[in-house]
């Protein structure tokens, strides 16, 4: 199973000073993978936005959209989902639902329903964040490039490969004319064109478009963080299907050891990885250890809350 998505952190000025130094400290621990502390801080920044704007103020809702975007990463997607909706209530009472402020809650909705599983149910949300975007901004800015990637997303994990590959390659245009070729936007959107021609079996395209992707993120975010770890699982299922297993399995640990340290043993991406490295396995017949690992993953999903609440 291979893994995309990206959520968009909001980043207007905070007015006034505790607020503002709070939602900077959690910011800075989210971008660097230090997930638990940016919880923390997060809730703190909540807290003192509410006190000084009070519980409905567009400021409260860039630090709920944040937090969210938080919780997506750590698999609380029942969380998640509640402070997006209530971010973009504020939102669009105050500034209007064609606002880009809410396409951002709204592109993060489609990403949040992307990680649960939910990719038909996330459709209507990305496609809502393209139009207003690009209405207020143009077919060309990179946050509609953003929108298009996030929309191919859902659209690749329904097989909906044809439009999803389009929407791709449009974005990937945009990111490379407006950022260069060694940005996070690039590889993201490298990575996901490298799970459309996985699927269509043409893997050493695939391998090319993984191995570049993985090297910008590398770059650009460290060895160890955890969306480096999304690429390192990508890469190793297909160097498994093209039965490279020694390498898969080096980078299947890689990934394991990178995502345990900044999200713990139950999160749901370490699941998926189990259950890729299991597939492995038994390829090789090493059965039991395949079983091993299997029954850990089957512990972390019968403890996981994956779905949204309904509205």
């Amino acid at each position: 199973m291979a893994l995309s998505g990206k959520q968009v952190v909001s980043r207007p000025p905070i007015r006034g000073a505790e607020p503002r130094s709070l939602m900077a400290k959690a910011d800075s621990f989210q971008d660097r993978g230090l997930y638990q502390k940016a919880e923390r801080m997060y809730r703190r920044a909540l807290r003192a936005a509410e006190r000084r704007f009070g519980t409905d103020h567009p400021e409260v809702a860039t630090v709920l959209n944040n937090f969210a975007v938080l919780y997506k990463y750590m698999g609380k997607f029942s969380e998640a989902g509640r402070f997006y909706q209530r971010a973009l209530t504020i939102t669009e009472a105050s500034v209007g639902g064609d606002h880009p402020d809410a396409a951002t809650i709204y592109h993060n909705l489609g990403g949040l329903e992307h990680a649960a599983g939910n990719w038909a149910r996330g459709e209507p949300f990305a496609r809502r964040a393209v139009e207003i975007r690009r209405k207020a901004l143009g077919p060309e800015h990179p946050d509609v490039g953003a929108d298009l990637a996030a929309l191919a997303a859902l659209l690749d994990a329904q097989r909906k490969y044809g439009e999803a590959e389009r929407l791709y390659q449009r974005a990937l245009a945009i990111f490379e004319r407006v950022y260069g070729p060694d940005h996070y936007e690039v590889a993201a959107t490298l990575n996901n064109l490298g799970a459309i021609d996985q699927a269509h079996g043409r893997l050493a395209k695939a391998e090319s478009l993984y191995r570049r992707a993985l090297a910008t993120k590398e770059k650009l975010l460290g060895l160890d963080h955890p969306d480096v770890a999304v690429s390192l699982n990508n890469l190793a299922v297909l160097l498994k299907k093209r039965r490279h297993f020694a390498e898969a399995q080096l980078l299947f640990r890689r990934a394991l050891r990178a995502f345990q340290k900044a999200l713990g043993l139950r999160h749901p991406n370490v699941a998926v990885y189990l259950e890729n490295w299991a597939q492995l396995l038994r390829e090789i017949k090493q059965t039991a250890e395949a079983l091993r690992l299997e029954e850990r993953a089957r512990r972390i999903r019968a403890g996981l809350d994956t779905l949204l609440t309904e509205s």
